[in-house]
């Protein structure tokens, strides 16, 4: 078969371990999945009882174009229902971008360590791909103006940033944003924006105006959380929604997720109780981490990057045995660490007890 030769020597998506496999491989009764950022408080209270209740017509193609969700999701941030791109998760969206935007004449600008799929997009439509290294966790903004050039087509910013959690101070953003020219198009990938309790940072969707060129990506999958319905969405100026339309698929969001997320924004409260539970536990983290001498990346994120003594994978398999499901390090481009989400407050006791034995086993330190 005639394959693309840009997908040579790439390689799938590998998910992570499931609760079941777990389970059944270590003869587990209790296994906590803390590898995808997922709320552990589940999804509001009136969303799980809409799902129960909900009466759908299996037969009808889902509403194109998302009307109920677009409408409350356009008086929520103030814009209008034309700056509103939904996707089957922000990753769909992300695709969409890179189809549209990059090609073989195209480069693009991100960091390493990022979201991965940045990349894996960009080589699939067979555009260079040019990764900045991270800065103490940081975008290296200076670094990124100083790599743009006639080929640049798309600049990736993801704040706060997978898997390390750094936000990018407001006034940085800003000062970064004016200097990038606006024939290239700035995604701002806010996936983790409802889990910041940073005061002085500022919604980027109000600066849509200002910039015409970024475009603001959200998700449900994670403090909504929604994930299994795959729901996501982009705000920006309605000529680049426009042409992203061009591309999308036709009916990519089903109909019980567009319905499930429009019901979800009618329970800030519960955005507001998981944002609050999340920077309780989070602060735990950093106080742990401290306590053991074990170095914690500054994560505005419901999840942390947090170093581990000995090889990554190894300590990942150590927490697996005792029913902590965490993602190796090794597989993000951050060896000596492991990413966690935060959970609960007694998954997060559970999962300290499972870092103090691999702590007495390997020590506090990594290996070199």
């Amino acid at each position: 078969m005639k394959w693309k030769k840009e997908l040579g020597g790439m390689r799938p998506y590998k998910p992570g371990r499931s609760i079941e496999d777990v389970m059944s491989q270590y003869g587990l009764k209790e296994v906590h999945k803390l590898a995808s950022n997922e709320n552990p408080y589940g999804c509001a209270p009136s969303v799980k009882e809409f799902i129960c209740e909900g009466q759908l017509q299996p037969e009808i193609y889902p509403e194109g174009h998302a009307g109920e969700l677009r409408t409350k999701l356009a008086s929520k941030h103030q814009v209008g229902e034309d700056f509103l791109l939904f996707g089957n998760g922000s990753d769909e969206i992300v695709s969409i971008i890179s189809r549209a935007l990059l090609g073989p004449d195209t480069n693009t600008i991100m960091a390493t360590p990022t979201f991965p799929q940045y990349a894996h997009n960009a080589k699939v439509e067979g555009a260079e791909v040019i990764e900045l290294p991270l800065v103490d966790g940081q975008h290296d903004l200076d670094g990124f103006l100083k790599a743009i050039d006639d080929k640049t087509s798309v600049i990736w910013v993801c704040n706060p940033n997978n898997p390390t959690g750094n936000l990018i101070p407001a006034g940085v953003l800003e000062v970064f944003l004016a200097q990038v020219p606006e024939h290239i198009l700035v995604v701002l990938d806010e996936a983790y924006y409802e889990y910041i309790t940073e005061s002085s940072h500022a919604d980027s969707i109000r600066l849509i105006d200002k910039f015409p060129n970024i475009l603001v990506l959200r998700t449900f999958s994670k403090a909504y959380g929604l994930a299994a319905f795959r729901v996501g969405y982009a705000v920006g100026q309605p000529a680049i929604i426009t042409e992203l339309n061009k591309v999308r698929n036709p009916f990519n969001n089903n109909t019980l997720g567009t319905a499930v997320a429009a019901k979800a924004l009618e329970d800030e409260q519960f955005i507001e109780q998981c944002r609050e539970l999340n920077h309780v536990q989070r602060e735990r983290f950093k106080q742990f981490a401290e306590a053991n001498e074990l170095d914690l990346f500054d994560s505005h994120t419901n999840f942390v990057l947090i170093q581990v003594p000995g090889d990554a994978d190894e300590a990942s398999e150590h927490l697996l045995q005792y029913g902590y499901i965490v993602r190796s390090g090794n597989a993000l481009g951050t060896p000596g660490y492991v990413r966690v989400t935060i959970g609960s407050e007694e998954q997060n006791s559970g999962f300290f007890q499972a870092m103090a034995s691999l702590i007495s086993e390997k020590g506090r330190h990594p290996v070199k």
